[in-house]
C-alpha cells in the first residue's frame, strides 16, 4: 500500500513518520520549494506528545521545547482568576511543550527524511482522480513546469486550512451549495476576532518560565504569553486577540504570513499594567509581528470519498482557543496509520479512521466556537472592573469550577484514560 500525503506541515510529516512506523510505504509532497523553520509557538498536549514519543521523538521534544506546568487565566491587571495545572503537573503521563513551530515541524522532518528519504518539495496539486484499483495525482514541479502523475493506493489532504484537496476533493458538493445559496462554497468562517502574534527576544520572564499566561478576553483584548525554547530562555511566544466586528463569512484574503503593524496592537493595550509583565514592552521587542483573523470552517459531515481524505487543519481547522490545533493532527495521523495498517481495503480503512475522529473533532470545533473561558473573563471584568484581591469575592465556587470544565473540554484528554490506553502503535504483517 502507497500513500501520497500532501503537505508537509506538522499533520502531513507525522502522518508519513507514523505510516512508516506501521510498515506502509509512503511520500510527501509540498508546494514549497524550501522547508524553513518559520511560524511561532505552539502547545503540544499530552496526548499528542505521548503520540510523538512512540514516534521516538521524546529527547528532540524535550531539548527544544519548555514543558509547561500551568495555564493560567487572569483578568488585564494580573489577579489570578483560574490556574490550572497542565501536562505531568496534572497527572498525566507525558508532557505538554511550549515550542516553536518552525522547531517542531524540522524535528519531524528531520526524522522523516533520515526514515523515509526526502520530502518532494516545490510540486502543486493539480488535480487526481480515483478508481477502484487507486488514485492518479497530477502535480506540476514548480521550477521546471513539468506535469507528473502518479499513482499510488491512497491519497492524504494534510495541507492546511485553504487545502487545495479539500476543495477538489468536496468539489460537486460546493458546486450543489453555490448553485443553491448563491455564494461562493465553503467560506472561511471568522468570529469577528482579530489576531497579532510574534515572538519577542525579552529578558522578562513570564512567570515561572513554564506557564502558558492569558490575559483578558478577546471581546476587548486579550493577550497570550509564554516561553518555547529550553535553549534560549529570552524566547517569549505572544499572541494578542481582540473582537472587532461581528464577523461571518470572511471578505478578505487570508494570509498567514501577513505583516501587522505594531502600532495597530499596541492601541488595544493602551493603560494595561499587567502585574506579570510589560505588554507593550514584550510586543516591542519583536522583530516581526503577523496579523490576521481568527478563522474556521463549518464541519463536514464526511471528510473523504474513497481512496482519498482529508488531515489536520484540512479537515477540521479550529480556532486556536485550547492549544488543541496541532495537537488533533498528530492523533488524526496516528489514527489513520493504525487504519489503514489494519484493514485489507484502504477505502474501509479510511472510513474506520474518519468515523473515530471526525465525531471528536467536530465537537472540539463546536466548543471552540463557544468560547466559554471569554465568557468567564468577561464575567469578572462586569463584576470587578478594577480589578480584585482574590477571585473568591467575584465568583463563586460553582462558577469557578465552570470556568476550568469549560477549558478542559476543548484542550484536554481525560488523564486515567491517556495514560492507561494499550498504544496505537501497529505494524503491518
Amino acid at each position: 500500500m502507497r500513500t501520497m500525503i500532501i503537505g508537509a506541515g506538522i499533520g502531513g510529516l507525522t502522518t508519513a513518520l507514523s505510516l512508516h512506523a506501521a510498515g506502509l510505504d509512503c511520500v510527501v509532497v509540498e508546494v514549497v520549494k524550501e522547508l524553513r523553520p518559520l511560524g511561532v509557538g505552539i502547545n503540544l498536549q499530552p496526548h499528542a506528545v505521548r503520540e510523538l514519543t512512540e514516534l521516538g521523538l521524546a529527547d528532540e521534544l524535550a531539548a527544544s521545547g519548555v514543558e509547561t506546568t500551568f495555564m493560567t487565566f487572569t483578568d488585564r491587571f494580573g489577579n489570578e482568576i483560574v490556574a490550572l495545572p497542565r501536562g505531568r503537573s496534572a497527572g498525566y503521563r507525558w508532557p505538554q511543550y511550549s515550542i516553536h513551530r518552525g522547531n517542531l515541524q524540522m524535528i519531524l522532518l528531520a526524522a522523516v527524511e533520515k526514515r523515509l528519504g526526502p520530502a518532494r518539495t516545490g510540486r502543486r496539486l493539480e488535480d487526481f482522480e480515483q478508481d477502484g484499483a487507486g488514485v492518479t495525482v497530477t502535480l506540476r514541479d514548480l521550477s521546471s513546469g513539468e506535469v507528473l502523475r502518479e499513482r499510488v493506493d491512497v491519497l492524504i489532504g494534510a495541507d492546511g486550512v485553504l487545502s487545495s484537496v479539500r476543495a477538489r476533493l468536496h468539489a460537486r458538493l460546493h458546486a450543489r451549495l453555490h448553485a443553491r445559496l448563491h455564494e461562493r462554497p465553503e467560506p472561511l468562517m471568522w468570529g469577528g476576532v482579530r489576531m497579532w502574534r510574534g515572538l519577542a527576544v525579552s529578558d522578562q520572564r513570564v512567570m515561572d518560565g513554564a506557564t502558558v499566561l492569558v490575559a483578558g478576553s478577546s471581546t476587548h483584548a486579550k493577550f497570550v504569553a509564554y516561553h518555547v525554547s529550553a535553549a534560549d530562555p529570552r524566547l517569549v511566544n505572544w499572541v494578542a486577540e481582540v473582537k472587532v466586528a461581528e464577523g461571518g463569512e470572511i471578505d478578505e484574503e487570508t494570509d498567514w504570513s501577513r505583516r501587522g503593524r505594531l502600532e495597530d496592537v499596541l492601541e488595544h493595550f493602551t493603560g494595561w499594567t499587567h502585574r506579570h509583565f510589560d505588554v507593550a514592552g514584550l510586543i516591542r521587542a519583536s522583530e516581526r509581528v503577523l496579523e490576521y483573523p481568527m478563522v474556521d470552517r463549518d464541519p463536514l459531515t464526511s471528510w473523504g470519498e474513497g481512496r482519498v481524505t482529508l488531515l489536520g487543519d484540512a479537515a477540521h481547522p479550529l480556532y486556536p482557543l485550547g492549544s488543541n490545533g496541532g495537537s488533533q493532527a498528530v492523533l488524526d495521523a496516528r489514527v489513520l496509520a493504525r487504519c489503514l495498517a489494519t484493514s485489507d481495503d484502504p477505502a474501509e480503512g479510511l472510513k474506520a479512521y474518519e468515523a473515530e475522529r471526525l465525531p471528536l473533532t467536530t465537537a472540539l470545533l463546536h466548543g471552540h466556537r463557544r468560547m466559554a473561558m471569554d465568557e468567564s473573563v468577561d464575567l469578572v471584568s462586569e463584576r470587578a472592573p478594577h480589578g480584585f484581591s482574590h477571585i473568591s469575592d467575584v465568583l463563586t465556587e460553582e462558577e469557578l469550577t465552570v470556568v476550568a470544565d469549560g477549558q478542559h473540554q476543548i484542550s484536554d484528554a481525560d488523564v486515567r484514560e491517556l495514560n492507561e490506553r494499550p498504544s496505537w502503535s501497529v505494524r503491518r504483517p
